[in-house]
């Protein structure tokens, strides 16, 4: 008689044992010569040594599935328990798909969608620090977060740190209404929208009350040590000098970075320059610090987006070739 307990704690137990127990029902029927018990997070298992050995292997399938998809329907729960053989099991887990990065909620599916999004992906996965610039809607924040939930996910890291610089955009910070979170929540608000597509709401909740994952302005970065962490800098090029440099030597042991932003959307006051243009520029030539530059034909959001895109660029650059020393100090 052999006895083992298996701890469900990355996955939700009421979507693993189902409805009124569903799911353990199958479960048990699977394995009628063993004593099956579910408590809490846990389930025991009881029996011969050979029947716990391959319930323990089909229950550690069924939680890698639902860990990746955040879904598990009574159909595929008895075709993984009936997978007996290779091919059937590989149908259902996947352990390295090719270009999804996290599966969220409902079974849904993050990718990247376009060609500099892959080479986000290949850059991360080759470098410690990653520089991703481009315009309104190429998905270089939405990547940077699928990539950095994906390294929790696969346990490289402990815990992902998402930034913005609170930087007012024609509004006035001062006059929002609450308290200081309440007023710099709306600022980091596309940061929670990206965790939402990506992470069950109950486990997400779990996660920023233990600040596994953190989301703060940029300000209460200063004199931390970053370590075993992701972190995210996004709207960069809301950054002065100093705020970039200092977010810079914040990263720690077994880090990894990611600065997303806009040089066309600078919302500094007339009288500051981004930081970003001058950290791309002095940090080009590090090895372990990759470049990637997204464009309109990475525009994901409205059709109608690559045309303002474009209709803004040839203003801007009409306006420049009228006013050449506009811009020049």
């Amino acid at each position: 008689m052999t006895e083992t307990i298996i701890n469900l704690e990355t996955v939700n137990p009421i979507e693993f044992f189902g409805v009124n127990n569903g799911k353990l029902d199958i479960l048990k029927k699977k394995f009628p010569l063993l004593k099956i018990l579910s408590r809490g997070t846990q389930i025991k298992l009881s029996g011969s040594p050979e029947q716990v050995e391959q319930a323990k292997e089909k229950i550690d399938l069924l939680v890698a599935y639902l860990e990746r998809n955040g879904q598990l329907t009574e159909n595929y729960f008895e075709q993984i328990l009936g997978g007996d053989d290779q091919q059937t099991v590989d149908a259902f887990i996947e352990r390295n798909p090719s270009d999804v990065l996290v599966f969220g909620p409902n079974g849904r599916t993050v990718r990247a969608r376009t060609q500099n999004q892959k080479r986000m992906v290949t850059a991360c996965d080759k470098n410690d620090i990653m520089f991703a610039i481009g315009p309104a809607g190429t998905g270089k924040t939405y990547t940077a977060v699928a990539l950095a939930v994906r390294a929790l996910k696969n346990k490289l890291v402990k815990k992902i740190i998402l930034t913005r610089p609170a930087v007012e955009a024609g509004e006035s910070l001062g006059f929002l209404p609450g308290d200081l979170k309440e007023k710099i929540d709306p600022y980091l608000r596309p940061l929670y929208d990206a965790l939402d597509d990506m992470i069950p709401a109950d486990k997400l909740g779990y996660y920023m009350s233990t600040r596994v994952i953190e989301i703060a302005p940029l300000a209460y970065m200063r004199g931390r040590t970053l370590d075993n962490a992701f972190i995210i800098l996004d709207e960069a090029q809301n950054t002065t000098d100093l705020q970039l440099k200092m977010f810079l030597t914040r990263i720690g042991a077994n880090a990894k970075a990611i600065i997303t932003g806009d040089l066309t959307q600078v919302d500094l006051p007339k009288n500051q320059r981004s930081g970003l243009e001058k950290g791309i520029r002095i940090l080009k030539n590090i090895d372990g610090i990759s470049h990637i530059e997204l464009d309109e034909e990475d525009v994901v959001r409205h059709r109608l987006v690559k045309a303002i895109i474009r209709a803004y660029d040839k203003d801007h650059q009409l306006d420049e070739q009228q006013n050449p020393y506009r811009n020049s100090k």
